[in-house]
């Protein structure tokens, strides 16, 4: 028999206190970058003791990690939902997961940040970042136009992933100053035109 304790068992309150714990660090990994991140801090913005980190996480990296996964993981289920039917217009299909991708990546600028800016400066994710970009390439890839060669698509989806994180860091920085609409269509227009 599992014991409960307010009406919750063991496992519930162990999953809830991780999703606290991963809210956190999503939190400061996504607003003030790694160097925010310790397990004190995270511990103290999750408002929870450092023994119910440990509960979960090995150490700071794996709840890095875990973050950077959770977060990637949201990015792919949102294009796929985005796009169900791999044969519509590739312009329809492209301005689904463009605007998939913008609700999630700068709706929540944590997110992008997250996602695009910190395996650039967190030792933690530089691999994890490397790990990932296969599976965004065949995203990508599944949207080019079936005309186009085996390895012309490869190589196109490849520069249109390093081009999108470009822009979208820019855009995230600040340092792309075009309204939502206009990132939009002009990444619309690269997918859908490459």
């Amino acid at each position: 028999m599992t014991r409960t304790w307010a009406g919750t068992t063991l496992d519930d309150r162990k999953a809830a206190r991780r999703a606290l714990l991963l809210a956190a660090g999503l939190d400061l990994l996504g607003t003030g970058g790694g160097a925010t991140v310790s397990v004190r801090a995270v511990c103290r913005r999750a408002k929870l003791t450092e023994r119910y980190f440990y509960e979960s996480f090995r150490d700071r990296e794996q709840l890095v990690v875990a973050v950077y996964e959770q977060v990637a993981e949201q990015l792919r289920q949102a294009l796929i939902d985005a796009v169900p039917d791999t044969r519509a217009d590739p312009e329809v299909r492209a301005k689904a997961a463009v605007t998939a991708f913008v609700a999630l990546m700068v709706d929540d600028p944590r997110k992008g940040r997250v996602l695009l800016l910190a395996p650039v400066t967190e030792p933690a994710l530089s691999a994890r970042g490397v790990a990932l970009l296969p599976a965004f390439t065949a995203l990508i890839r599944e949207q080019l136009p079936d005309r186009m060669a085996p390895d012309e698509r490869e190589m196109t989806a490849l520069g249109l992933v390093g081009a999108l994180a470009n822009l979208f860091t820019a855009y995230l920085a600040g340092t792309l100053a075009v309204s939502r609409p206009r990132l939009i269509s002009h990444c619309v227009h690269l997918l859908a035109h490459p």
